[in-house]
């Protein structure tokens, strides 16, 4: 008997099995040995606890939300991965163990998750996967790529309080600004955005997703434990239309720091982020030495079907399991099964 539930929830998050645990060791079985050593390696290891990865924190402190008084169900995780089910339990095993209220997952053994995170609904998704993660961008869902360069301080410690940190240009805002700068200089960029300031910049990848916090914000007042910060490399006077589009938007984030040019790592790590998205792999890999980090890539103009873009980026691997059964891996590397 199938039961239909209404779907209460406010916020959800996907997260691949990689962002969610550190599975550093595992890939490097999977690089050096294959899938096999791989599969046999996770079967052997059932019982024992993943450490946390990167969005370990960042998740914990989401699911965090559902204890408010009235706030039950507000945030919903669910695990997408290129994992067989025959090595999920490992993952599951863990989850049981930190005690994070996850209950629904897909273990698609190689094919694309892509076509899942509509199906979810997915508002934010987390994955080592470019690929993936990619092809949720494209699809207008906010996405990251996790990076997994990241010192194990890096990893908040457990914290009521939810901070995330947001570059502003192709991330929060469109990359229509940061393409006058790239293809004719800070001048011309500063005189676009000084005469344009009283123009709401367009909405970036990011945008519906700080709407979202910020419908969160209004309806539960004080309780909702999230402090939004804007990261962004721009300086006056370039400032100001950042400040008018947020008005225009009517949503506000709690700091900003306008850092013209300036490394951010060390005011992510002040700031103590759970998480900060950049659509620069140079900031977010300074970053991650203090805080988490996920490179936001850039929208595709021309959008294909999910499985021929996702053939093209792939080298399928085939190994039999257990009971006869065949696992795919892709992408050359275990991020992109997990």
């Amino acid at each position: 008997m199938e039961i239909f539930m209404e779907k209460k929830w406010k916020m959800v998050v996907g997260v691949s099995a990689r962002a969610l645990f550190d599975l550093r060791l595992e890939n490097e079985i999977f690089q050096e040995k294959g899938l096999r050593a791989y599969c046999d390696y996770q079967r052997e290891h059932e019982q024992e606890v993943l450490k946390p990865g990167p969005g370990f924190g960042l998740i914990r402190a989401m699911l965090g939300i559902n204890g408010i008084p009235g706030q039950e169900n507000a945030v919903e995780v669910v695990i997408l991965s290129h994992n067989s089910p025959e090595v999920s339990l490992r993952i599951f095993h863990s989850i049981e163990h930190y005690g994070l209220p996850i209950t629904r997952a897909v273990f698609a053994s190689g094919a694309s998750i892509a076509p899942y995170l509509n199906a979810f609904g997915v508002d934010l998704f987390l994955s080592a996967c470019e690929a993936d993660v990619q092809l949720a961008i494209d699809a207008g869902i906010a996405a990251g790529v996790i990076c997994q360069e990241w010192a194990e301080e890096a990893i908040p410690q457990q914290d009521t309080l939810i901070r995330i940190a947001f570059d502003g240009d192709a991330v929060l805002f469109s990359d229509e600004a940061e393409q006058i700068f790239k293809e004719q200089g800070l001048e011309a960029f500063e005189e676009n955005e000084r005469s344009r300031a009283c123009c709401p910049l367009p909405e970036g990848p990011f945008a519906r997703l700080l709407k979202k916090f910020s419908g969160m914000r209004r309806e539960c007042g004080e309780e909702m434990p999230i402090r939004i910060a804007l990261v962004t490399a721009r300086s006056a006077p370039a400032h100001e239309r950042v400040i008018r589009t947020l008005r225009e938007w009517k949503v506000w984030v709690d700091e900003a720091f306008f850092l013209g040019g300036i490394s951010k790592k060390d005011f992510l790590q002040a700031f103590g982020a759970h998480i900060f998205f950049d659509d620069q792999q140079v900031h977010t890999n300074l970053a991650a030495q203090a805080v988490p980090a996920a490179r936001v890539p850039y929208r595709r103009k021309i959008q294909n079907h999910y499985d021929k873009i996702y053939e093209k980026e792939r080298r399928e691997k085939t190994v039999v399991t257990g009971a006869g059964r065949t696992a795919f891996t892709d992408c050359t590397a275990l991020a992109n099964m997990v």
